[in-house]
């Protein structure tokens, strides 16, 4: 699955689902060996079109004729599965064949995974038979229940995607203002955090110091410091505290993502720390509960 979403060309439709929200977008991707290179369009919403070659991302904002240029990792985004070192998968989930169904015009396998413990969801994944892509992948609670969906409503495999023209329309720039979203790679020691215990499973993937935008321009910046299970991932955002920056404190869901918010005091003002991922809310509770500055 993994492989297969990296290395296939194929243009499709993707639709999200979560509760009653539904959003959908075009997608075309094309890889020539270790170059990435793919164009999402958002077909609900407000226009907006995304380039992505390996980790350089540009988004552009039509409406207000901004393009927003920055550095971002492919964190298992559909249809990929994210795959981190030394992710040992079958400790923490089983996974199961239970069915062959046909998606989009493809026989894929109908794959369940499930969760050893209770700090991580379930998945069930449709796989395309031939080559693995992922066509299908819904998130599930403890109670089995539906939280989020991500599938192919229509695709096109093997498609003739040209990188040469995609590359020609990310570069495309000088009708719209330019914003820098710039992010400095780091580690959470070198910024004086530590996590007294570790949350099982969840190793750390990397760390990054990025600006924090304010209604006057950057105001700061904060730390983020991802982790992963291989298959779900959490960020921890740590900034300064400000007053009237921030939203109240406590625990929200949007589907399958979960957002955990408190103020960490200290003897000057304090922190303020976003814990998010698709995991369920005790496992955010226990990222910040372990977190710990140092310095």
């Amino acid at each position: 699955m993994h492989e297969a979403s990296q290395s296939k060309a194929y243009i499709g439709t993707l639709v999200v689902s979560s509760g009653d929200h539904m959003v959908s977008s075009r997608i075309w991707h094309v890889c020539d060996g270790a170059q990435q290179m793919e164009r999402i369009e958002s077909l609900s919403g407000p226009p907006r079109s995304t380039f992505r070659h390996n980790a350089d991302v540009i988004t552009f904002l039509p409406q207000t004729k901004v393009a927003l240029v920055e550095t971002r990792e492919s964190l298992g985004m559909f249809p990929g599965f994210l795959k981190s070192p030394d992710a040992a998968i079958d400790e923490f989930y089983t996974a199961q064949l239970v069915g062959v169904e046909r998606i989009a015009g493809f026989d894929t396998d109908v794959v369940q995974i499930e969760p050893k413990d209770k700090l991580r969801f379930a998945y069930q994944v449709w796989s395309e038979k031939k080559s693995g892509l992922v066509m299908r992948l819904q998130t599930l609670d403890g109670q089995k229940r539906v939280m989020e969906q991500v599938a192919f409503s229509e695709l096109q495999m093997d498609a003739p995607v040209n990188m040469g023209k995609l590359a020609q329309m990310m570069a495309k720039t000088e009708d719209y203002r330019v914003a820098r979203q710039e992010i400095t790679k780091t580690s959470a020691e070198a910024e004086g955090w530590v996590l007294k215990a570790p949350v099982p499973g969840f190793k750390p993937m990397s760390c990054y110091q990025r600006p924090v935008q304010g209604g006057s321009g950057n105001v700061g910046a904060a730390v983020q410091w991802i982790f992963s299970d291989g298959l779900a991932t959490v960020s921890l955002f740590i900034e300064r505290f400000a007053s009237g920056q921030h939203g109240p404190e406590g625990l929200r869901v949007m589907g399958a993502t979960h957002t955990l918010s408190r103020r960490v005091p200290d003897k000057v003002g304090g922190w303020w720390l976003t814990v998010v991922g698709e995991v369920p809310a005790q496992t955010l509770q226990a990222f910040a509960q372990a977190l710990e500055r140092r310095k």
